[in-house]
């Protein structure tokens, strides 16, 4: 279970909201060196001053050395007090600020925000981006006009520099949201031990779980004392607030699902799929030099990185056709092509290589089906057949604006032929001991891996077809000891 205290100079600072006993002032919270009274505890610091050696420095500093979690960081503060440092941060909001109607030759315009949000809609976007930048719960912002807009100097301020009631009540608001408390009336809240974030992209066409699947998950977690939020890209900064990161959207290392990974590693919190597995796993040039290097079997492979006439006659002698092209970081089958003869092998390399310096070349193996085996800490959880879509080579079929896929049958991890389970489960333990889906095409006694996914797909009704609810129970009952290990 996580607890916040709120940091204050003195009590009058927090007048205007709703009374709490877990807001304290500094005094308090220097007698409370010994505090084990709650196994993470996570401290905003709204004391007045953020200068070297004032109460607001020290409040950090102090709650760094506890191990406690605070917002603003000490690496913050001094960011925020160091001229030079703040401008290298600035570097990428002149487009946002150039956006802003012009303004006259030396005019200033300054404007309060809090955990990222104000109330002017124009500076929205700027406020958000630099709260992201300068992770602090109220800033002070001030820009001028010199031929154009541009930040003139970024400062965190205390809850006094709040006297209109309007942003005194929208400060309130957004605090409730950011802290998952109340502070402005009393609400009923049930206990429960842990809170878990889970990402989800309500836009993505190919989530790797539908609407039905992740109230299972919530439903789950729930029994077992875990309570859920399920959040967007949009709440980055809001990851401290929780004790586990379920990522249940399309993972890239370019894009935010990485970081996302990355800084909740950094909170201390509970992560799947952590960053490390989406590395290896998102990456199909550096998963196929692992296999290798593993002797784990996988189709004939051949990674190219130029079209020329030598480089794809070597890949015909090698592998022989038809064979089957692949981008690095394709998902759902997407960025893979099937080539027939060296024309069509000319044709689609040099246009996938527009995308990528880097591809992959493997011998095309005809089946029905490919068999995913879901692994959960290095245990086999669900096996799943994937049949192709009728008259197509891939188990997905994209059209200009619709996806098809193939049927599809769920069975229990026993009844999978042992030799499909034993590779999955080797492959698996390359990549962590994290949630994976290992594909795997089996032909007679030949067994290979095409790839690990890091965050398998968990859909109501077909991953969850024999085992149903159970499914996310367990999920959710690995994550509870994930956190019990950690001392939450």
């Amino acid at each position: 279970m996580s607890h916040f205290y709120v940091v204050v100079d003195s009590l009058t600072d927090w007048k205007p909201y709703y009374s709490s006993q877990d807001v304290i002032t500094f005094d308090d919270y220097l007698e409370r060196v010994n505090d084990r009274s709650k196994k993470r505890i996570r401290v905003i610091n709204l004391c007045r001053d953020y200068r070297y050696l004032k109460t607001g420095y020290y409040c950090s500093l102090l709650a760094e050395a506890r191990g406690h979690h605070v917002l603003p960081s000490l690496m913050t503060i001094n960011d925020l007090g160091r001229k030079s440092l703040s401008s290298i941060q600035l570097t990428d909001t002149s487009q946002l600020v150039n956006r802003l109607p012009l303004g006259n030759e030396g005019e200033q315009l300054t404007f309060r925000c809090w955990f990222g949000k104000t109330l002017n809609p124009a500076l929205a976007k700027l406020a958000a981006k630099l709260f992201e930048k300068f992770p602090t719960p109220l800033l002070e912002i001030t820009l001028q006009f010199k031929q154009h807009w541009q930040v003139k100097q970024v400062k965190g301020v205390s809850l006094k520099a709040l006297v209109d009631p309007a942003e005194q009540e929208a400060f309130a608001e957004t605090f409730e949201k950011f802290s998952l408390q109340m502070w402005r009336k009393s609400k009923t809240r049930k206990a429960y031990r842990y809170d878990l974030a889970i990402l989800v992209n309500p836009d993505d066409p190919l989530p790797p779980s539908d609407d039905a699947a992740l109230k299972q998950f919530k439903k789950a977690a729930n029994q077992l004392g875990i309570a859920t939020e399920f959040i967007t890209r949009k709440d980055y900064m809001r990851l401290a607030e929780f004790d586990g990161l379920f990522i249940r959207e399309t993972t890239s290392v370019e894009d935010h699902t990485y970081q996302f990974a990355k800084k909740a590693e950094a909170e201390g919190l509970m992560v799947i799929d952590d960053a490390l597995s989406i590395l290896r796993c998102t990456n199909k040039i550096y998963l196929a030099d692992l296999l290798n290097t593993h002797k784990i079997p996988t189709p004939k492979t051949v990674i190219i990185n130029q079209p020329s006439e030598q480089a794809l006659l070597k890949l015909e002698n090698e592998i022989g056709f038809p064979m089957v092209l692949k981008i690095p970081d394709g998902s759902f089958s997407r960025g893979v092509v099937k080539v027939e003869n060296a024309e069509e092998l000319t044709e689609q390399a040099k246009i996938l290589l527009k995308q990528s310096v880097m591809l992959l070349a493997q011998e095309y193996m005809y089946t029905q089906y490919d068999w995913r085996i879901g692994i959960l800490n290095n245990k086999p959880l669900f096996a799943c057949r994937y049949y192709m879509v009728d008259d197509h080579w891939q188990i997905y079929k994209h059209e200009s604006q619709d996806t098809q896929s193939g049927g599809f049958e769920t069975l229990p991890t026993f009844e999978a032929p042992k030799a499909v389970i034993d590779i999955a489960l080797k492959a698996a333990k390359l990549i962590g001991n994290g949630f994976y889906g290992v594909d795997i095409k089996q032909s007679g006694d030949r067994v290979v891996i095409i790839e690990v996914n890091d965050n398998p797909s968990i859909d109501s009704g077909v991953e969850d077809k024999y085992l149903g609810e159970e499914l996310y129970h367990e999920i959710m009952k690995d994550f509870l000891l994930r956190m019990e290990s950690l001392g939450r």
